[in-house]
């Protein structure tokens, strides 16, 4: 029986040294990758957003996607879009991308398809980011929101796909403000 506890013993020293190091992995991906869910409220109003001249009036459908690249939030959509551009780049939509003003970086290489878009007006006080402005082929303003609802965004809980698809069928969609809770980041400072 003594024979027994012996080797035993190290099989449950190996079994707790691996508990431990799958233990401190997790903490650390929760610390490092995992953001808490801010449970604010956001609206977004986009009476004030115009393209500029060179896009505005009948076309093509515009996606604006905006852009902050201090946002952590913003890794919860990168695929997302990526996934939409690759999607509906084909059907006829044209993929623009606003930066934050005031900061620095550079789109993911998935995420080249975007064109950098300035003189957007009304883009210098949006609520939060991320959040996309889709314009239909009128010109109107058929969208401005955020992707989706809850801390990340993907074609399961997205607004986008359905907007684009009632676009792109001739029907037409206003829904310029929407009141969403999820992941945010503050576009303007805070006062």
């Amino acid at each position: 029986m003594a024979h027994s506890r012996h080797t035993s013993l190290p099989g449950w020293l190996i079994t707790a040294a691996c508990l431990a190091v799958v233990g401190a992995a997790l903490w650390w991906f929760d610390a490092r990758y995992l953001r808490p869910f801010d449970e604010r409220t956001t609206l977004f109003d986009g009476t004030a957003l115009r393209l500029p001249a060179t896009l505005a009036g009948p076309g093509g459908i515009r996606l604006v996607h905006f852009w902050d690249p201090a946002c952590p939030c913003n890794v919860g959509n990168q695929q997302h879009l990526a996934d939409l551009v690759g999607s509906y780049s084909a059907r006829g939509v044209s993929f623009h991308v606003v930066q934050k003003p005031g900061s620095h970086g550079q789109s993911p290489e998935t995420l080249g398809g975007l064109q950098p878009l300035a003189g957007l007006t009304g883009s210098d006080h949006l609520p939060a980011s991320p959040a996309v402005a889709i314009w239909d082929q009128h010109g109107k303003l058929a969208y401005f929101g955020p992707y989706g609802s809850g801390l990340s965004c993907s074609s399961g809980n997205s607004f986008i796909e359905p907007v684009l698809d009632a676009l792109l069928a001739g029907r037409t969609v206003t829904a310029d403000n929407n009141l969403a809770s999820g992941c945010f980041c503050d576009w303007v400072p805070q006062r």
